[in-house]
């Protein structure tokens, strides 16, 4: 066996590579892996690799290990009818040689990679960038690993192009993240007239269907009630909304949301201020409130423009909840860390990324028959009884 392995010298010669350290005046010095030299700290470097040679493959293990290539398959595939003594050495080899299997060979046999290609816009916010979370949280678990690509924002003009990239590489599945209505709107076409039998699921707060696109979503118009109604149920009457971008669907469910609860009660709906998700849109509506008047409480479409809005109100001296109650949405990390900590709507994003599997991986699953993922008011300290004011 230890001739053997060191017969892999003669093979692969693998772990001896050298890298050239080229100066852009015709200054070469030579790096090893054992001692360094390196050319003045003036020089411009480029490295260049030297050309590597090939990669052990399943036969190459299989002589050193001296088995057939198959029980060489066998053991890599984790097939039970291998003997102890023979995985032993095969594994050993593997581990010598830093073998490694070609999962684009694998995945033109199987037809399958094991991996879920997730196309998204690239935005940071909040909702995004949990939702995101929750589906590589969902596919790690499962056991899948996650492609992803970025797509232009708002216009999603390399869809098609993405889905078919996605579709050459053999992936399991597609989930796409459309935040933006312009986004829900391009995924719907483009899914619907890309018929590849490969499965494809927008996460999206608009839960309508689409022909060949499944739609997971969680229910934010029912958070955005459940916000509102705490608020009236605590007494007050004149609600307003810092809606989000009116752009995004969680922005225009949020806003409607509010809206219905509202009308349910009978009380009036005033102007919304339209916010852009971000703290500082957040502060200029708490100084136009102050300037016009303040209500009874405010409903922020997301935390981080509540903690805004709360700046604005501390520096005047309105104190949030005697004066003023204020509700936000999200659950964001630091929501808690306000001063007074922020009752909030909390989105289930780990619950999110286990429904999107479950809906991708198992096409007799109907979305539109399963229970919405409810979302869950948090009460804390920045809303009070309007009685006593």
């Amino acid at each position: 066996m230890e001739m053997r392995l060191h017969s892999l010298g003669h093979l692969l010669s693998a772990r001896d590579r050298t890298l050239r350290c080229e100066r852009s005046r015709n200054l070469s010095v030579n790096v090893d892996t054992a001692g360094c030299q390196y050319p003045k700290p003036s020089a411009t470097l480029r490295f260049v690799a030297s050309t590597p040679e090939r990669r052990p493959s399943l036969h190459d293990v299989a002589k050193l290990a001296g088995c057939s290539y198959q029980t060489v398959s066998r053991v890599v595939n984790a097939d039970p009818h291998v003997s102890e003594e023979t995985r032993a050495r095969v594994l050993a080899v593997i581990a010598e040689t830093g073998y490694r299997r070609n999962g684009a060979a694998r995945a033109l046999v199987k037809a399958r990679t094991g991996a879920i290609g997730v196309v998204t816009d690239g935005s940071w916010r909040y909702g995004p960038m949990g939702a995101l979370y929750g589906v590589e949280e969902a596919a790690r678990k499962a056991g899948y690993s996650v492609l992803l690509t970025v797509s232009e924002r708002n216009s999603f003009s390399s869809l098609e192009t993405n889905l078919q990239s996605f579709a050459d590489a053999f992936v399991d599945g597609i989930v796409v993240i459309a935040p933006l209505q312009a986004e829900a709107a391009v995924t719907r076409e483009v899914a619907g007239s890309w018929a590849h039998g490969l499965p494809v699921v927008m996460l999206a707060p608009d839960p309508t269907p689409a022909q060949g696109v499944r739609v997971v979503s969680e229910d934010q118009h029912l958070g955005a009630r459940l916000a509102t109604r705490h608020l009236i149920r605590l007494g007050h009457r004149s609600i307003v909304h810092l809606a989000g971008n009116q752009n995004w669907l969680d922005g225009s469910v949020r806003l409607e949301g509010w809206q219905q609860e509202l009308l349910a009660h009978g009380l009036e709906v005033p102007e919304p201020i339209l916010g852009k998700w971000t703290g500082q849109s957040g502060y200029e509506a708490g100084k136009k409130l102050l300037a016009s008047g303040l209500p009874d409480a405010v409903f922020a479409a997301s935390d981080l423009m509540a903690l805004g809005m709360m700046r604005a109100f501390a520096e005047a001296g309105v104190r949030v909840p005697q004066d003023i109650s204020v509700v936000g949405f999200d659950d964001h990390e630091f929501a808690r860390q306000f001063s007074p900590p922020l009752t909030t709507v909390r989105q289930d994003f780990r619950a999110l990324g286990n429904r999107c599997l479950e809906v991708l991986l198992n096409q007799e699953i109907e979305p539109s028959l399963l229970e919405p993922i409810r979302p869950r008011l948090l009460v804390r300290q920045s809303t009070t009884p309007a009685t006593g004011r």
